[in-house]
């Protein structure tokens, strides 16, 4: 399945950063960490989901 984000550049920069330091692709190293997120345990996954969400929370109201 192949999925379209929007990123900005900062975390795009910061990606391909990370990727060249691991040497993969951008790409498959953005794979790796949905599949660690999706593999962690359930708790933890929504409490960085929280965490997220309240960190940009006042971003989406104006974006909504």
């Amino acid at each position: 399945m192949k999925i379209s984000i929007e990123i900005t550049e900062a975390q795009k920069h910061q990606l391909e950063e990370l990727a060249r330091r691991f040497g993969l692709p951008a790409e498959q190293l953005a794979s790796v960490a949905i599949q660690d997120l999706l593999t962690h345990d359930q708790a933890e996954f929504e409490a960085i989901v929280e965490r997220i969400l309240q960190k940009n929370a006042e971003l989406y109201k104006r974006l909504s």
